[in-house]
């Protein structure tokens, strides 16, 4: 089991002119890249069940280091530039430990 690490918790919803399952391929792509790259363990999407068009990811990265480097990751700058999504929200998030 994951004991520590940053655990982030994001929305993003594609944009409605987008096509939706190139959209959803693009997620799938980004989603594989990010598990490749140092200090990301996880990185999953969910698509709403009543919102095709919103999805939230899991991601978990060792620390904030891992994190800042995500954003500089090609794969990452390649999704941005699609221009499919929009970022609704995000949280950054620690899991709590017990003795921490």
């Amino acid at each position: 089991m994951l004991k520590q690490g940053l655990f982030i918790t994001a929305e993003l919803r594609v944009k409605a002119d987008a096509d939706l399952p190139v959209a959803i391929d693009a997620i799938h792509t980004f989603c594989e890249a990010m598990e490749s790259e140092t200090g990301c363990s996880m990185a999953i999407a969910f698509q709403d069940k009543q919102d095709p068009y919103r999805f939230i990811f899991w991601e978990r990265y060792d620390d904030e280091a891992a994190f800042e480097q995500h954003f500089n990751a090609k794969h990452t700058q390649t999704f941005i530039e699609l221009g499919l999504t929009d970022l609704v929200q995000a949280f950054e998030l620690n899991k709590l430990v017990k003795g921490n």
